[in-house]
């Protein structure tokens, strides 16, 4: 039976932290000189020296279908990578970061119907501004392109949403028995088979001969990967995949802003004020999401006392 999560607001605000680290993946992915599988694979490849010592004494309590599961969470993450990162070589940064974040449309109803998570009114309309915000922030800089190359790169990045859906999907379920540091090892196994598999396929290894070619790498393996997706994993715990989804949505306003402080863009007003509806809608889902877990204690504590 699924762990009901209280979603407080401190594990609320370490999640926008862990969109913050996932944020700059496209930047280092570009930065990379390494073809896009090849990429994601030393991206996880980095991240297991570290992570090792944080889980080694709990991998032995683990049951076969434990593993299985997260070995599956892995697979889900290297597709999410692989296809994520090669549509960056086909489509713009702005298309791709949108279309790879609508996660919520695979998030909500599976979180609804499998895992029972209240959805009222109010959370739809959060969800919705939500969405809305994105769309305003991201309308100058998505291209609509007709070509067959860009549509592919779009399409290329929807089909990221689907997988890194499920990647969210299996690790909450996991949460409730296992550690965030072990699901991150364990699930790391099936990842690294996976673009291996890939790799082989379709471009063969390559090897950063390079500070140059290895510090995106390693930036991708301590920012996005481990603090990024470890952050996300533990939180997934404390916060209902619901309103974990429509958070990581806001990804792009995030990269809006490192464009600003990175690159010195300039953000207009109308950039402002999507960005400022974007987190209104947050806002308001967090809100629901508050008020059914205070529902749901007021009616725990009234059947309790009248046992």
């Amino acid at each position: 039976m699924m762990q009901q999560r209280q979603n407080q607001t401190k594990y609320i605000l370490l999640i926008f932290l862990a969109v913050c680290f996932l944020a700059t993946g496209g930047i280092f992915v570009k930065l990379s000189s390494l073809p896009p599988i090849n990429t994601g694979f030393y991206r996880v490849l980095f991240s297991i020296p570290i992570l090792l010592p944080l889980s080694n004494k709990q991998l032995k309590k683990l049951t076969r279908r434990q593993v299985l599961t997260m070995f599956a969470a892995g697979v889900f993450l290297a597709l999410d990578l692989t296809f994520w990162n090669i549509s960056f070589h086909y489509t713009t940064v702005a298309n791709a970061n949108l279309l790879a974040n609508l996660t919520p449309f695979t998030v909500i109803p599976v979180s609804y119907f499998l895992f029972k998570e209240k959805i009222n009114k109010n959370f739809i309309l959060g969800a919705s501004i939500t969405l809305l915000g994105v769309c305003l922030l991201m309308s100058s800089k998505i291209s609509i392109n007709l070509s067959s190359l860009s549509i592919k790169g779009d399409l290329l990045s929807l089909i990221t949403s689907f997988f890194y859906a499920g990647f969210i999907l299996t690790v909450y379920r996991l949460r409730d028995t296992v550690s965030s540091n072990v699901i991150m090892l364990v699930s790391s196994v099936g990842s690294l088979a996976t673009l291996a598999i890939a790799i082989f396929i379709t471009e063969g290894f390559y090897f950063p001969k390079s500070m140059s070619d290895l510090c995106p790498l390693i930036g991708l393996a301590l920012i996005s990967q481990i603090l990024g997706q470890g952050l996300l994993s533990f939180c997934l715990g404390k916060v209902n995949a619901t309103i974990s989804s429509i958070i990581t949505l806001s990804q792009p306003v995030i990269a809006a802003l490192y464009s600003l402080i990175i690159f010195h863009e300039n953000l207009t007003t109308f950039e402002c004020f999507a960005i400022l509806i974007t987190l209104i809608g947050v806002y308001l889902a967090k809100s629901q999401s508050n008020a059914v877990w205070a529902r749901l204690k007021l009616t725990k504590k009234r059947a309790k006392n009248n046992v």
